[in-house]
């Protein structure tokens, strides 16, 4: 019998072992998200959405045009708290001929929540060098940033194109002193950030609304800054609209396009060319790549009455096959 009483406290103490063990053998948290890349085919073009990260967004000081109350009432009908996690993404387009990247992100403009654009290039199956071009909507931070590391060209075979307008205002150390203060050291990121693409002849501004490369056209969108960009990319009947900072806070500005944020240099502009950008996309169902619409930033916009709604992509497990 005291055989089988040892074996019996064996099983028992086994178990109980187990069962501990068990309760202290929880998988930890990991806390980072996975690559961030999102791929789709428009037409013959093959699209990549980067993502460069989030930040925090001030939407209590940065928003102007529309109450407090109201902005709360939009960020609840959305399950969203202030500050908001703003996404910054950018946009590969492969045309079969050329490599081309609509925006940079940050670089190391934002510090440590941001400058993942590269990173995840990479994890898309792309190196920096095969970058043949870099379209700039406009100059500020989180759009031109990820152009250099450690004040080289991060994209070293690249031509780097912005509008004419657009660079003549931020590189312009003129100016910087008729700005509002806070946009003193855009003027100085644009300028580093430009600087070794102009030294090594591959910064080359372009005017108006004009064809960059088949498929690709320039369209002004003036405002948020003096040159701000879209671009549309066009192929196989398909289109998308790059945008750039039409939209920077999809949840209180699609309700309400007047809505506009401190950093706009002609509000009123901004304005107009948001209106105009969202009745476009509305009317003709165009596929929208935005920089700061929730990763990837990719969807159509429909109207409803005086308001817009944006229509995420459906998600595609393997696009082209």
């Amino acid at each position: 019998m005291s055989k089988w009483r040892s074996l019996g406290c064996l099983v028992l103490c086994v178990s109980a072992f187990m069962t501990t063990d068990a309760a202290f053998a929880r998988a930890p948290m990991v806390g980072t998200q996975g690559p961030g890349f999102y791929r789709l085919m428009l037409g013959r073009f093959e699209v990549t959405a980067l993502s460069d990260g989030t930040h925090p967004f001030p939407i209590d000081t940065v928003v102007e045009g529309v109450s407090k109350k109201e902005i709360a009432e939009d960020l609840r009908r959305d399950f969203l708290d202030a500050p908001v996690q703003g996404s910054i993404n950018a946009f590969l387009v492969n045309t079969g001929a050329k490599l081309i990247l609509i925006d940079s992100g940050a670089g190391v403009l934002y510090g440590a929540c941001c400058g993942r654009m590269m990173a995840n290039l990479r994890a898309a199956g792309y190196r920096p060098e095969d970058v043949d071009e870099i379209l700039l909507t406009h100059l500020h931070k989180d759009h031109v940033g990820g152009v250099i590391v450690d004040g080289a060209m991060a994209f070293p075979n690249a031509v780097l194109r912005v509008n004419r307008t657009e660079a003549d205002y931020w590189l312009d150390a003129a100016n910087k002193p008729k700005a509002p203060a806070f946009l003193s050291t855009f003027f100085d990121a644009a300028s580093a950030s430009v600087a070794p693409y102009v030294a090594a002849g591959r910064f080359v501004p372009f005017s108006g609304d004009v064809e960059l490369e088949p498929g690709i056209r320039a369209i002004a969108t003036p405002g948020h800054t003096p040159g701000h960009t879209t671009y549309r990319i066009e192929s196989g009947g398909k289109t998308m609209l790059a945008w750039g900072d039409v939209i920077h806070v999809a949840s209180i500005q699609l309700r309400d396009p007047q809505a506009s944020v401190e950093y706009d240099t002609d509000a009123p502009a901004a304005r107009r060319s948001r209106r105009a950008a969202l009745d476009l996309v509305a009317r003709e169902g165009d596929l929208v790549a935005a920089a700061h619409i929730a990763f990837p930033g990719l969807g159509h916009v429909r109207k409803e009455g005086a308001r817009y709604e944006w229509v995420p992509v459906n998600y595609e497990g393997d696009p082209g096959h």
